[in-house]
C-alpha cells in the first residue's frame, strides 16, 4: 500500500450525520452536525462542534441544551436540507416535514421521526477556532420501540441509520462482526452421548 502526505485536514470518516434539535417545541431550530461523537462512557458524554456563524449556535449557547437525533436512509434529504439552508431565513422543520416533540430531561425538542435521541446538557464550551465545541452530558436516551426485541434489547441494525463520508450520505450495509468477536473462544463440540443398552444391542 502506497500512501501521499497531504496537510492536516478533517478527513475522518463516516460520521453519523445528526440533526440536532434546540429551542423549545413552539419555536424549534434544527441543523445538521457531522463533528459529534461520545467522548465518556461513566458519566456519558458526548460533544457537538458548532459554527458560530449558524442560526442554532446562540441558541444552543445561550440555553444550555440540545438533542442529538440520529436520521435513517429515509431521512437524507432532510439531513442535507437541514445542512445547507439557515434557520434565519426559512422554517427547516417544516420544510424538511419534521415534527418537533417533547424531550423528557431537557427543553430542546425531540424529532419525532428518528428513531434514536440523546438528549444533552451543556457542562462545558471550548472556541477551537472555526468551530466550538460542546461538550455535554447525556441525560436521557429515547429509543423507538420498535427496535427493541422481546427481552428488550435494542437492535438498532434495524434502523436503518445514516453515514457520511466525504461529501456523499451512505445507508450502513453488511455487518461483518461484532465486539470481541476476534478474540472469542470458540464453542468446543459436546462428545456425543453414549447409546442406551438397547440401542446397542440392535
Amino acid at each position: 500500500m502506497q500512501k501521499e502526505i497531504w496537510p492536516g485536514s478533517a478527513l475522518l470518516a463516516p460520521v453519523p450525520p445528526a440533526l440536532v434539535s434546540c429551542g423549545s417545541v413552539e419555536q424549534p431550530a434544527v441543523l445538521t452536525i457531522g463533528w459529534t461523537g461520545i467522548v465518556n462512557t461513566r458519566p456519558p458524554r458526548t460533544y457537538i462542534s458548532v459554527r458560530p456563524e449558524r442560526n442554532s449556535y446562540p441558541i444552543i449557547k445561550e440555553s444550555g441544551e440540545f438533542v442529538i437525533n440520529l436520521p435513517t436512509a429515509r431521512l437524507t434529504r432532510a439531513v442535507d436540507l437541514c445542512g445547507c439552508r439557515s434557520g434565519r431565513t426559512v422554517d427547516k422543520f417544516a420544510l424538511a416535514h419534521l415534527t418537533a416533540v417533547p424531550a423528557s430531561a431537557v427543553g430542546a425538542p425531540l424529532i419525532a421521526e428518528c428513531p434514536v435521541s440523546l438528549e444533552c446538557r451543556i457542562f462545558q464550551s471550548i472556541p477551537l477556532g472555526s468551530h466550538e465545541m460542546f461538550l455535554a452530558d447525556i441525560l436521557a436516551v429515547q429509543v423507538d420501540r420498535a427496535l427493541l426485541d422481546a427481552a428488550g434489547r435494542l437492535c438498532l441494525e434495524k434502523a436503518d441509520l445514516l453515514a457520511y463520508a466525504h461529501g456523499g450520505y451512505f445507508r450502513l450495509g453488511q455487518q461483518l462482526g461484532s465486539f470481541g468477536y476476534s478474540v472469542k473462544k470458540k464453542k468446543k463440540p459436546r462428545p456425543a452421548a453414549p447409546r442406551r443398552a438397547a440401542e446397542k444391542k440392535r
